[in-house]
C-alpha cells in the first residue's frame, strides 16, 4: 500500500527542506517554499538483470547514423543542427505572447514525416483551429489533443504512434501518482521524465513548450533542462516584430547558431537576410550613426549603433542604452575623454541598437564610439564605412574573431570600406573591400572627420 510522505520543496531552486521556512536557504529567495504531497511504494521493487545493464566494451559499441528529420521551418532546421532526431526531447521556452505557440503550430502543420500530436493544456480546441486558419500553412495531419494528463498523453502516444508530439505547455501537467498541483517542481520534474521515456522507448521526437520566469529563467526546476536533449530560447521585443531563436543546449549539434523571425499577421516568417532588416536604407546621411559588424552565434550581423549626444539640461548628465550594456558605455566614453580628448562628461547620451535587438560583441565598440563622435560634432560617417574591432581600456584597437566571415557580410551588403585593428590577421579579404588598419581610436576619428 502506498504511504504519503510530506515535504517542502522550493519552487524556485527545486531544494527540498524537512520544514516550511520563508527564506530557502539554497537560492535566498522569499515565499518559494511549497509544501508536496508524494506517494511512497511501501514495496520495494527489483529491476531483473538483462544484457542491457551488463557493461560493455566501448570498442564493441558500432556507431549508427541517426538519420534526421529535416524541418520545413528553415531557421529552426539551422538551430537545431539539421532537423529532428528521432526520440530526442526539445525544450523551448519563452515570455508569454512571444509566438511559441505560433511557431510549434506551424511547424506541426508542415511536418514532413507522418501525424502530429499536438497536446493543448492551456488552450481549447477551438483556440487552436483558429490559429490554425490564420496560419494556413502546410497540410500535415495534425491531431489535437485537450489533455494535462501525463499518463493519458503516454496512453495516445503508443496508440497513435506520431512522427511528433508537441506539449504546450510543460507546466500544465501533472501525473496522478503525485498529489501536488500541476505546475510544481514535482510535478514538471515527474511529468517530464515519463515524456522522456516515452520519446526514447518510441523513437518519437517530443518538445516541450516552457514557460520562464520574470528573471528570464525557465521556469520548474534546474534540472529540467539537464534532462532534455535541447533547450531552446525563443526571445525578441513584443514591440518589435522580430524574434530570435537560440538554442542554449544541443546535445546532437552546435549551439552557436542563431534563427531569425518576423511576426505578421499569418504567423511567423524567416528572415534568411538578417543585415538589411537591422540597417538604414543606404540613401540616408545621418549624424549619429554607425554600422558594426557583429556576430550573433555562428551568424555575422550588420547592426546599426545609433547615438545622441545633447547638453545636459538638468545638470547631471544621462547615460541611457537602449540593446547594449551600459556599463560598457560608459567605460567607452570614458576612453573616449581620456584618450581622444572628447569632453562627453557634461553632456547627455543616448544609445539605442536598432531592430531591437540586445547585442553583447565587443566587435561593436568602435561602431558605437564612431557614432557617439558623429553626433557630438553633428557629422554624419559616410554610408560605406563599417567598423569592426575591440576597444580597449587604452584607446587601442583589438582584433576579433571571425573576422573573415564578417568582413564577406560587409561585402555582400555593399560596403567599401572596413575600419579593423592593425592587429588583425587576415589573409585574403574579400574583393573590392578596403581595409583601414588602425591602432587607436583617435586615428579613427581623425580618419572619419579629419
Amino acid at each position: 500500500m502506498a504511504q504519503k510522505k510530506t515535504t517542502f520543496i522550493c519552487q524556485n531552486c527545486g531544494s527540498s527542506h524537512n520544514q516550511w521556512m520563508g527564506q530557502c536557504n539554497r537560492c535566498d529567495h522569499w515565499n518559494t517554499i511549497v509544501e508536496e504531497k508524494l506517494r511512497v511504494s511501501s514495496k520495494k521493487t527489483f529491476a531483473a538483470s538483462s544484457d542491457h545493464s551488463a557493461p560493455r566494451p566501448i570498442k564493441e559499441i558500432s556507431l549508427q547514423e541517426t538519420p534526421r528529420i529535416a524541418l520545413t521551418e528553415p531557421e529552426l532546421n539551422r538551430v537545431t543542427g539539421g532537423g529532428l532526431v528521432p526520440g530526442s526531447v526539445i525544450l523551448l521556452g519563452g515570455e508569454p505572447g512571444i509566438g511559441k505557440s505560433t511557431l510549434m503550430l506551424q511547424l506541426s502543420m508542415g511536418f514532413p514525416k507522418g501525424p502530429v500530436l499536438y497536446v493543448s493544456g492551456e488552450e481549447s480546441l477551438e483556440q487552436v483551429k483558429l490559429r490554425a486558419d490564420r496560419i494556413s500553412t502546410g497540410s500535415a495531419e495534425v491531431l489535437l489533443l485537450p489533455e494535462t494528463d501525463v499518463e493519458l498523453i503516454a496512453d495516445q502516444l503508443k496508440k497513435n504512434k506520431p512522427g511528433l508530439c508537441v506539449v504546450d505547455s510543460v507546466q500544465t501537467l501533472f501525473s496522478p501518482e503525485l498529489e501536488s498541483a500541476p505546475g510544481t517542481v514535482s510535478q514538471i520534474r515527474e511529468s517530464a521524465h515519463r515524456l522522456i521515456q516515452i520519446a526514447k522507448q518510441l523513437g518519437v521526437p517530443v518538445i516541450l513548450i516552457g514557460h520562464i520566469t520574470k528573471e528570464g529563467q525557465l521556469a520548474g526546476p534546474k534540472v529540467l533542462e539537464h534532462m532534455v536533449d535541447v533547450v531552446l530560447q525563443f526571445e525578441g521585443d513584443r514591440q518589435h516584430m522580430y524574434r530570435l531563436l537560440r538554442a542554449q543546449k544541443n546535445r546532437f549539434g552546435s549551439t552557436s547558431e542563431l534563427g531569425i523571425y518576423e511576426m505578421q499577421g499569418s504567423g511567423l516568417h524567416p528572415v534568411s537576410d538578417p543585415s538589411q532588416i537591422f540597417t538604414r536604407p543606404r540613401d540616408e546621411s545621418l549624424s549619429g550613426v554607425g554600422i558594426g559588424i557583429g556576430m550573433e552565434g555562428a551568424r555575422p550581423l550588420l547592426i546599426e549603433t545609433q547615438a545622441l549626444v545633447s547638453t545636459a539640461v538638468y545638470g547631471t548628465p544621462q547615460r541611457s542604452t537602449t540593446g547594449f550594456d551600459s556599463r560598457r558605455l560608459n567605460m567607452l566614453l570614458a576612453v573616449l575623454e581620456k584618450r581622444c580628448g572628447f569632453h562627453l562628461g557634461s553632456r547627455d547620451v543616448f544609445l539605442n541598437i536598432a531592430g531591437g535587438l540586445r547585442v553583447d560583441d565587443p566587435a561593436l565598440d568602435l561602431a558605437v564610439c564612431s557614432s557617439v563622435l558623429s553626433s557630438s560634432g553633428d557629422l554624419p560617417i559616410s554610408l560605406d564605412i563599417a567598423f569592426c574591432s575591440e576597444v580597449g581600456l587604452g584607446g587601442e584597437l583589438r582584433p576579433v574573431s571571425r573576422l573573415d566571415q564578417r568582413l564577406m557580410e560587409a561585402s555582400k551588403m555593399g560596403f567599401t570600406e572596413v575600419v579593423v585593428s592593425a592587429r588583425s590577421k587576415l589573409e585574403n579579404p574579400p574583393k573590392g573591400l578596403k581595409l583601414h588598419t588602425l591602432k587607436r581610436v583617435d586615428e579613427v576619428a581623425q580618419l572619419l572627420f579629419g
